[in-house]
């Protein structure tokens, strides 16, 4: 192999590793965010012409991290009848962020009625085992992190 051929290949393979890496930078989940965040939106059905078609949700969970928190979502989305495709974890600094791409297999037309009530049941869900000690409002759902609360507490009893 003469050094024009060597170079070649060696540039082809250096292309390669780039898409490979943008790819895989594509597909990384998020740094978690400060607040408490629930997300849920429909992905994509299947085909509408079977009767047993399937419907895609994409959920997104973020807070603080505790022992418990992927035994409480498992249990939440098996309560619900939805099976998990994909799920993506990152963590930084105590807070974890949860991304499940979930199967939920319909019998005949679920109306638009009771795709908003599965959707609003998935995030109330999740929302229960993300923070427990929440009461559920409006949406989407956001709210004060464990960190917050903490500085905010002691900024006020330091104003007192």
């Amino acid at each position: 192999m003469d050094k024009a051929a060597l170079l070649g290949r060696v540039v082809d393979q250096v292309r390669h590793l780039k898409r490979r890496a943008s790819e895989v930078a594509q597909q990384t989940p998020a740094v978690p965010p400060e607040t408490d965040e629930v997300s849920v939106e429909f992905c994509c059905a299947g085909d509408a012409d079977d009767d047993n078609s399937r419907l895609y949700i994409k959920a997104s969970v973020s807070c603080d991290d505790r022992p418990d928190l992927v035994a409480g979502l498992i249990q939440a989305l098996h309560g619900l009848r939805l099976r998990t495709l994909r799920a993506e974890v990152s963590s930084l600094g105590g807070r974890v962020q949860h991304v499940f791409t979930l199967c939920k297999e319909e019998e005949g037309s679920a109306g638009s009625a009771g795709l908003n009530s599965l959707k609003e049941a998935v995030r109330l869900a999740l929302a229960k085992v993300a923070s427990p000690e929440l009461v559920c409002g409006g949406s989407p759902f956001q709210f004060q992190s464990k960190r917050q609360r903490i500085l905010e507490l002691h900024y006020s009893i330091m104003s007192i």
